[in-house]
């Protein structure tokens, strides 16, 4: 399907939701928009979405986010210590990633955002969620709330701002994320990754080490939340993105698999956006 095809007057508000280590596929997923030639002035990022629009908001092309994100190993933003598990909520403090966050984006703050940005993430103190965008903490360094927004319960600590304290957005209820996020009237699409069940052969001849007994059990939980079904009122506004056997918790993903992602994503919106847009 050639993206020439459409000339769209409508703008969207694409909401990129969940994803984790499987962000290649949200860069796919960009990718496509670009093709059909649609066009936004604001993007609202969730968990591993979050990672990918806070790169392209402060001005990089996606071809420079798609190598950042096959050329970085994640692996080294993992933690094993237990005693931070049992004092800070994870396994990992998430200091790693936050601060090469902040270095991939200069430092800059959402007010210095070339593309209008929200990152949503969730406070378990009230269990809603907690916004930040240019208009609620516009000197706030972005990456900071990248490290909010992907804060995967167990595996990162929980961190607190202001009065909340605050885990994975993705973990939010879709209401939450189907509010109105510009003045004009822009169509809201969420993009929603979806993942299966691997069955994973062990082959140890000892009992699992907590951690990776931990791993598995985040695994399975964050499987069965993006597996959730989705309301009805916000089916038409929702692209579900089919990314098989890899999940959100994939840190040794390799450079084959994350363009894989990036295929599943760019693909997927090109066959299923314009019919849920009716284009």
């Amino acid at each position: 399907m050639s993206s020439k095809q459409f000339e769209i007057e409508t703008k969207i508000v694409p909401i990129f939701s969940g994803g984790g280590t499987r962000l290649t596929t949200h860069i796919g997923i960009m990718q496509a928009l670009h093709e059909l030639n649609l066009n936004y002035d604001h993007i609202v990022g969730i968990s591993g979405g979050s990672i990918v629009s806070a790169l392209f908001c402060s001005g990089k092309s996606l071809d420079q986010i798609m190598t950042l994100a096959v050329e970085t190993d994640f692996r080294r933003f993992k933690g094993y210590s237990i005693f931070r598990l049992l004092k800070e909520g994870g396994l990992s403090s998430g200091n790693a990633f936050e601060q090469w966050m902040d270095k991939q984006l200069e430092g800059k703050t959402f007010s210095q955002m070339t593309t209008d940005l929200s990152i949503v993430a969730t406070d378990i103190n009230g269990g809603g969620p907690v916004i930040f965008n240019k208009q609620n903490c516009p000197d706030l360094a972005v990456s900071q709330a990248v490290r909010f927004s992907m804060s995967i319960p167990l595996i990162f600590s929980f961190k607190p701002y202001k009065d909340h304290l605050l885990v994975d957005g993705a973990i939010l209820s879709e209401d939450a994320l189907f509010r109105e996020w510009t003045d004009s009237n822009d169509v809201n699409v969420c993009f929603r990754l979806q993942s299966q069940q691997a069955p994973s052969i062990q082959k140890r001849k000892v009992f699992f080490h907590l951690p990776e007994y931990l791993f598995m059990l985040i695994k399975t939980f964050m499987t069965a939340l993006s597996r959730e079904y989705v309301h009805a009122e916000h089916w038409h506004n929702t692209l579900v993105v089919d990314t098989g056997e890899f999940s959100s918790v994939d840190f040794a993903l390799t450079k084959k698999q994350k363009k894989m992602l990036y295929d599943i994503g760019r693909e997927t919106t090109l066959k299923y956006l314009p019919i849920k847009l009716k284009l």
